[in-house]
């Protein structure tokens, strides 16, 4: 780069290449853009007052300097002799440590319970059209993770992870828009991830790494104290000289597993409540103080903590992956369960908008689930989930309650018009959130309603049950080697490990991992 230059101006311009250029022009001059190109090399938007302006940052380069080339060349071709490391699940913790081991001259064998991105589209339409949940392959399972179909944020506070730069570019260079290099917030979309994630899988295979779908760990190998593969539902051993386990936090049954085998794991702090949907026109209303949304402002989201007290105990009450222009969906892993989460496609256009709402969990809450240990959270999100299901009538369907009906402790007759398509029914969410979650979760609304007036009333409804906002397990590791503190050559990673949440930070700590293992085998 020869130089950069900031400038406020017009969100309009901003978001308009045509004029930008024009105003870049008037600025600078022609001189300055005949002898360089120029590119966005960040823009963000100001929206405290009426008078929105987007802060925009210009990078200006030599006329010969080549953009593509920063995105990465393709990946090198294997060896035969390459060591071999076993991955375990190919969500963004999985797929990028393929990519970065293949970088580094190891070989990759990623092992899958769920299915190719191709194939998982019919188990999630079951999901919504039959209510039939496929407990490998769902929103949840499957190639890419839960993040492929339930969003694809790529916003992260993880600055200090790592090289945020390179996954972006990995993203770009496998067909994502090259605008989440510069977005301050980017988002790639639901209905664009699964050809990204498809491109990403073909480019390792390329390489010499494999994919193996439809194979669910069912036993870790382990000799004197050190992994050395796993084994599958197809009795097949997978063997390698290092295993990184990045399973995702709802791979209940490897949790369990590791209990089982007395490897060390320990409970987590995590949240648990419900979403909320609005029209995206009220939420766009009451960030950008415009009666009607201009074209060239992005679909406006929130972000909201409260401070509760009940019974003499503080909580925190927050706002959890806001999805503006969204869709709420089922995200159960079991028949018995209901789950709900939201998602965007790219261009945030449903006429809804969605976030979860939930509550921090004391370790005093779960008490009475201390029989299994370090699972007791997992446990107790899992009754909420099945009782849930119960009030459903075992179906798909979700428990919906006007926010103000909520509040007022009123059951809902009547629900409104919703993004969810299996379908609602009103009620009262009381039913299945016990008193220390559903206080503060009021609490925490009247709260909102104070910040964004009209937010907690009629016009917004609850939706339930959001239990999967994180893991409530954590597999140790040591913060130098990021083995297992106590198997050797075992690598806990990304969400399902404790280490991550979301796309972005479970991709670094994938490369993290990947970094660790080829030192330890080299």
């Amino acid at each position: 780069m020869l130089e950069s230059r900031d400038f406020v101006i017009n969100p309009e311009i901003a978001y308009s290449p045509e004029q930008l250029h024009l105003f870049l022009l008037s600025e600078l001059g022609a001189n300055l853009l005949n002898n360089s190109q120029y590119r966005i090399e960040k823009i963000s938007l100001d929206a405290r007052n009426k008078n929105i302006k987007a802060l925009v940052k210009i990078g200006f380069y030599d006329k010969n300097y080549d953009f593509a080339s920063e995105l990465g060349s393709v990946l090198p071709t294997l060896k035969n002799t390459s060591k071999r490391v076993i991955i375990i699940g190919s969500g963004p913790a999985g797929l990028f440590a393929a990519i970065k081991l293949i970088e580094l001259g190891l070989k990759p064998i990623i092992i899958e319970r769920g299915k190719n991105v191709r194939d998982r589209r019919r188990d999630i339409a079951a999901i919504n059209r039959f209510n039939l949940v496929d407990t490998n392959s769902n929103y949840c399972f499957g190639e890419g993770g839960a993040g492929t179909y339930s969003d694809g944020k790529l916003y992260t506070r993880s600055k200090k992870r790592g090289d945020i730069n390179y996954v972006l570019k990995k993203f770009v260079s496998h067909g994502a828009d090259a605008n989440i290099l510069y977005e301050a917030h980017p988002h790639i979309g639901t209905n664009k991830l699964p050809m990204i994630i498809s491109s990403m899988r073909n480019a390792i295979i390329e390489a010499g790494g494999e994919f193996h779908f439809h194979h669910r760990v069912t036993d870790l190998l382990i000799h004197n104290n050190s992994i050395v593969g796993c084994q599958t539902n197809f009795q097949d051993d997978f063997l390698g000289e290092a295993t990184l386990l990045a399973t995702g936090h709802s791979a209940r049954d490897i949790f369990t597993l590791l209990q089982s085998k007395n490897i060390f794991i320990e409970p987590k702090p995590f949240a648990l409540g419900v979403r909320i949907e609005h029209l995206q026109s009220f939420i766009d209303k009451s960030q950008y103080k415009f009666k009607d949304r201009p074209s060239f402002l992005p679909p406006a989201s929130f972000s909201l903590v409260a401070k509760t007290i009940y019974k003499g105990k503080e909580r925190g009450v927050f706002s959890f992956c806001m999805c503006p222009g969204g869709f709420i969906v089922p995200s159960a892993t079991s028949q018995n369960q209901v789950v709900v989460n939201g998602m965007s496609p790219s261009r945030r256009d449903s006429k809804f908008a969605n976030s979860g709402i939930v509550v921090s969990i004391l370790p005093s809450d779960i008490s009475s689930f201390s029989q299994h240990g370090a699972l007791a959270g997992m446990q107790f999100q899992e009754e909420l989930e099945n009782k849930a299901n119960e009030l459903s009538g075992r179906t798909q369907k979700a428990i919906s309650q006007l926010t103000s009906d909520f509040i007022k402790s009123n059951a809902s007759k009547e629900d409104l018009d919703t993004s969810y398509i299996p379908g609602l029914i009103p009620g009262d969410i009381r039913e299945f959130l016990p008193e220390f979650i559903s206080e503060p979760l009021s609490l925490g609304l009247q709260d909102f309603n104070r910040k964004i007036p009209g937010f907690s009333s009629h016009i917004g409804q609850l939706i339930g049950l959001e239990s999967r906002t994180s893991s409530p397990v954590k597999i140790p590791r040591d913060s130098q080697s990021l083995e297992h503190i106590e198997i050797k050559n075992l690598y806990p990673c990304g969400e399902g490990a404790g280490f991550a949440g979301g796309i972005m930070s479970a991709a670094l700590d994938g490369i993290n991992c990947a970094i660790a293992i080829a030192h330890k085998l080299s």
